[in-house]
């Protein structure tokens, strides 16, 4: 074992002893003795316990836990203090820039033990109410999580757009440079909207023999030959790029081939002959089908609805008229209830917002108590008269309980224009715990919405395991509507499961959670999300202008 090894297991050491608050000298010597033994211009191994207690800054005590470290792999002191302590936040003591201190209130007052659930929270904006944090403090734990997340090959669709769509500009102007007239596309997981990015695809079609012998100037990546025509590059934050070159007759179908999953492609490359085309449509005609929009190509049932010609009309983000689920500074947003309203009606030219601040359990983002929820209907309705036409929905998100049942009364539920029924904690259950208390909280009848079915982190927490067709089929019998969340983060309800709702006759809304105005932009990614599990505008509930969503809520009540 060398030296910095064993530098690391006493910094921990000393970092866990600290969260769990134990005697602060002791922590500061072996604090002390952790720097000292990584700078050592000798190694420890070997070395009898008389030699390695004469070294400065060590002694008796700190001799002996090397010595057993040494021999046996292990100092029972810290796997005692691992043991009494969430993996999650033994995690998090390897963040730049939170050291134990912050961890404790991250751990003890937010109620938040995992990596992923800090990442979330630094999105809602949690971290900053917490004591000892600031909105700086609160970025750059964000910035090093997104890192972390990164260093495995894997990236959310959101966070790599912007570089992918830059890369394509970049590759399109030295394209046309070296080759004018040749053809570029981008296929692959980001063509087809996946939710995880884990290598984009680009094509080239070009006759011009000059664009491979000199991809090596191209400057924004560094392009490696793998195979003739054939190329890859890895960009700075991690994502794997590859590159096929081919000759412009065969363009359009490498552009097919590269973009859907292997079960579609394979399907339809039974169907045709070709292999020139002048687009895809030409590709799926050969085929006797239908075009199908490229989000849908996952090989499920979409080359049966192609050669039925009855694919869905895929909802865009122009059908959207409104916004539901969203915070303000009334729980745990960043923005007042007014400057939401006015981003949706002036900027976003949207009809109407819905407002869902947390609800009284949320105590850790400020939720709402019963004289908080009169103050704020009393803003609405005052914004409401400045504001006209524009129309703020009176709305919560209501915690669904350990046992089910929907915080506050039904003296208050019937207050609210519509409610948000989500599940924040506990989150740790097994499939018929989740599975039932979804179940009972879609049975109440004053649940319009249920929120984020599963919980689920991208990247960062699988979320809770439910019975997906008993929980839809719930909301089919009850009438609520389920949400697809649109942060990047969530987009959840899954789109895989999408299209049973919409067969059981389950409404979705594209909801996007908005904690700050900008939140409002992840509609775009929920909109995305819901093309790839079929939505069309009719079946999803802020796709409804004004005077429909007002029907709507009414026949609710």
């Amino acid at each position: 074992m060398d030296n910095k090894t064993i530098a690391k297991t006493f910094k921990l050491l000393a970092q866990l002893m600290e969260l769990h608050e134990e005697n602060p000298f002791k922590i500061k010597s072996i604090a002390n003795a952790s720097f000292k033994l990584d700078k050592l211009p000798f190694t420890l191994t070997g070395k009898p316990i008389e030699e390695i207690e004469k070294i400065d800054g060590i002694g008796k005590s700190i001799s002996s836990k090397i010595i057993e470290l040494l021999e046996t792999g292990r100092i029972k002191e810290l796997n005692d203090l691992e043991a009494r302590t969430p993996a999650g936040i033994v995690e998090m003591l390897g963040i730049k820039g939170i050291g134990p201190k912050k961890i404790s209130v991250i751990w003890h007052e937010l109620k938040i033990d995992t990596v992923g659930e800090l990442y979330y929270a630094c999105n809602e904006n949690r971290l900053i109410e917490a004591k000892g944090f600031g909105l700086k403090t609160q970025e750059e734990i964000k910035k090093v999580i997104e890192f972390k997340m990164a260093a495995n090959g894997r990236f959310l669709y959101a966070h790599v757009e912007q570089l992918i769509n830059s890369l394509f500009s970049g590759l399109s102007v030295w394209l046309n440079q070296v080759a004018e007239g040749s053809l570029l596309s981008i296929g692959g997981q980001f063509r087809r909207c996946c939710e995880i990015i884990d290598e984009v695809q680009f094509i080239i079609g070009t006759d011009n023999t000059s664009v491979s012998t000199n991809l090596s100037e191209f400057e924004a990546v560094s392009f490696e030959e793998t195979a003739q025509d054939h190329f890859s590059a890895v960009t700075a934050v991690g994502l794997k790029i590859k590159l096929k070159i081919v000759p412009k007759t065969h363009f359009y179908l490498t552009w097919f081939k590269e973009t859907g999953n292997e079960h579609h492609v394979n399907e339809v490359l039974k169907k045709i002959t070709n292999t020139s085309f002048s687009n895809e449509e030409a590709i799926y005609l050969e085929a006797g089908l239908t075009y199908i929009e490229p989000e849908l190509r996952e090989g499920l049932n979409e080359i049966e609805l192609a050669s039925k010609h009855s694919l869905p009309k895929l909802i865009t983000f122009a059908d959207l008229k409104g916004s539901l689920h969203n915070h303000s500074t009334w729980s745990d947003g960043v923005n007042t209830l007014e400057e939401m309203a006015l981003f949706c009606k002036d900027t976003l030219h949207l009809e109407y917002l819905g407002i869902c601040d947390h609800s009284k359990s949320a105590f850790y983002a400020k939720g709402l108590d019963e004289q908080r929820i009169y103050s704020q209907h009393q803003e609405i309705d005052a914004l409401n008269k400045k504001l006209a036409p524009f129309r703020i929905f009176k709305g919560i998100e209501s915690d669904i309980l350990n046992d089910g049942s929907l915080d506050y009364s039904e003296e208050v539920l019937k207050t609210f224009d519509f409610v948000v029924a989500s599940i924040h904690s506990p989150l740790r259950m097994d499939e018929e715990k989740a599975t039932s208390r979804l179940i009972r909280a879609i049975e109440n009848p004053y649940t319009t919405i249920l929120g984020h079915p599963t919980g689920r982190l991208l990247l960062s927490r699988a979320g809770y395991p439910i019975d997906y067709k008993k929980v839809i089929d719930a909301c089919a019998e009850n009438g609520v509507v389920i949400e697809i969340n649109a942060n990047p983060l969530r987009l959840d309800l899954d789109w895989r499961w999408h299209r049973y709702a919409l067969e059981k006759g389950v409404m979705l809304s594209i909801n996007p959670d908005a904690h700050r105005r900008e939140g409002f932009y992840d509609m775009h990614f929920g909109v995305l999300a819901a093309r790839k599990g079929g939505l069309t505008a009719d079946k999803n509930l802020n796709s409804f202008n004004l005077h429909e969503i007002i029907a709507y809520f009414n026949s609710r009540k």
